[in-house]
């Protein structure tokens, strides 16, 4: 007769922004790097599981290449068709953003509303 499983338990800590870490042990139970995705998954039972997220570099979207592709043969075939944003386009987006911060450091918003 096979020997059931034993349940790992590890705690964690969720912060008022609603952060936590995933503890090393299951960072290296899932084989995960310092960064990396995770997924969760809520069971019918009410069970959520944690499991290694799939490689974001690998999930292409499917339309990229072939636009890039696009691209690169348009530069290669009109040169002449690469000009430099104008004054007047740079003035308006300025404009548009003018007093907007952005901290790239700073935790994202939840994404509930």
């Amino acid at each position: 007769m096979a020997k059931a499983a034993e349940i790992l338990e590890i705690p964690a800590t969720v912060t008022a922004r609603g952060q936590t870490t995933v503890p090393a042990a299951i960072r290296r139970m899932l084989g995960l790097k310092n960064a990396g995705p995770i997924v969760f998954r809520t069971l019918a039972d009410g069970t959520i599981t944690v499991a290694k997220g799939a490689d974001p570099q690998a999930a292409e979207d499917p339309a990229l290449r072939p636009f890039l592709a696009l691209l690169e043969r348009d530069i290669e075939t009109r040169p002449q068709a690469i000009e430099p944003v104008s004054q007047d386009l740079y003035a308006r987006a300025a404009a548009l953003v003018d007093g907007i911060e952005v901290d790239l450091d700073s935790a994202l918003p939840d994404d509930e509303a």
